[in-house]
């Protein structure tokens, strides 16, 4: 049987860089064949043709705790993954790390084992797993539950570096007063992602664990020491860092308007600022509430908060982190969009898969009404979300 490529042509099309005019999208199987000029379209291919709209890689989300009504944390499992990454296509994400927040033991160990589950069986979306704790500080522990914080042991690392070895993607939220600079740089040389978060580490001591092999902070501004006259903090290194990657949660709440702006002027690159959803189990859904580790997280006003008013995650998902990139900070939509989908993916050094539309690169795609409205999501060629 002849096999047909298909071609999709009538959008504009960015592929992480630049933009397409009157050009196509060659998709072949699973994977991106080429960009090339509409009249080129080879005679084999199935042509479709869009009304208008932009073409763009699907979005990369490295911090996602739940969806679609369920938490990781919850119950860490394959299903609980697949209904998170079903959850999030609809709003443009088409790779995920699902996220467990500090927890017990246990928890981690299920986790893991989630994770490893879903690579096996080549969940769609699922990329990996980020750990997001437990070897935090509990000065900055935010939402984290401060007894089940702990230092990181000799067999922990171990563990974790094995891991590192065995999936696609690990990443490590992690805070100095927890992990030693030797273990940084073993888990590093093993392949995990190490981001520094919900820490009080000074600018000196950032540092340092940059040289030991961090390469990101964890939601810029967030549970970390800030940037005053005499003492830059983490907020100053990341900033000041020409190397260091930083999350943001760009919902207007977590971090204000004014002080993104500011941060992008003053980030050294070519590190980037990039975006993650935080999102939890509300997302795609009308909870109010939900659980997590025995506390009950409120749904109130855009926020998601415990009974004292501390932020427990967003209620946020990355179109609309885009679109306040775009509407309230007043950036270009293409650096927006990288943002979300290019600059996440180059954290995980994986921009050669995923983040971008060029050859060979998985054919993870949306597409975009003229107010940024999503019309339809394709996960590895596969339509997986329209609108209409």
């Amino acid at each position: 049987m002849t096999k047909f490529r298909t071609a999709y042509t009538g959008a504009e099309i960015f592929d992480g860089f630049k933009r397409h005019m009157n050009s196509a999208l060659l998709i072949d199987d699973m994977h991106v064949s080429a960009i090339l000029p509409s009249s080129n379209i080879p005679s084999d291919c199935k042509v479709i043709k869009l009304d208008g709209g932009l073409l763009s890689s699907g979005f990369v989300d490295l911090q996602v705790n739940g969806g679609g009504g369920k938490m990781f944390n919850s119950l860490p499992g394959v299903e609980t993954i697949r209904t998170i990454c079903d959850a999030h296509i609809q709003f443009g994400t088409t790779s995920l790390l699902p996220t467990l927040i500090t927890d017990t033991k246990a928890q981690t160990d299920a986790a893991i084992n989630a994770a490893k589950d879903a690579i096996a069986q080549d969940v769609p979306g699922a990329i990996g797993l980020h750990l997001e704790g437990p070897h935090l500080s509990v000065a900055r522990k935010g939402a984290h539950d401060p007894s089940l914080i702990r230092v990181m042991t000799d067999s922990d690392c171990q563990q974790l570096a094995d891991l590192a070895t065995e999936l696609p993607s690990l990443m490590l939220t992690v805070a100095t007063e927890s992990v030693s600079m030797e273990q940084i740089e073993r888990l590093n040389h093993a392949g995990a992602t190490v981001s520094l978060g919900h820490t009080d580490a000074d600018f000196q001591t950032v540092i340092r664990a940059q040289n030991a092999g961090v390469t990101c902070v964890t939601h810029l501004f967030n549970a970390m020491s800030q940037l005053v006259n005499r003492a830059p903090g983490m907020v100053g290194a990341a900033l000041d860092s020409n190397t260091l990657w930083a999350g943001l949660i760009a919902d207007g709440i977590h971090v204000d308007a004014a002080t993104i702006r500011v941060a992008l002027r003053a980030k050294n690159g070519p590190g980037k600022v990039f975006l993650v959803s935080d999102s939890m189990a509300t997302l795609g859904t009308e909870l109010d509430e939900f659980t997590l580790n025995g506390r009950k997280i409120l749904r109130r006003d855009g926020r998601l908060v415990l009974h004292d008013g501390t932020l427990a995650g967003a209620d946020l998902d990355m179109i609309s982190a885009v679109r306040f990139m775009i509407d309230e900070i007043g950036i270009h939509s293409d650096e927006a969009l990288r943002m979300a989908s290019l600059y996440p993916a180059q954290v995980l050094n994986r921009s050669n898969e995923i983040g971008r539309l060029g050859a060979g690169t998985r054919a993870d795609f949306i597409h975009l009404g003229k107010q940024l409205d999503i019309l339809s999501v394709w996960r590895g060629g596969t339509r997986m979300y329209s609108s209409s």
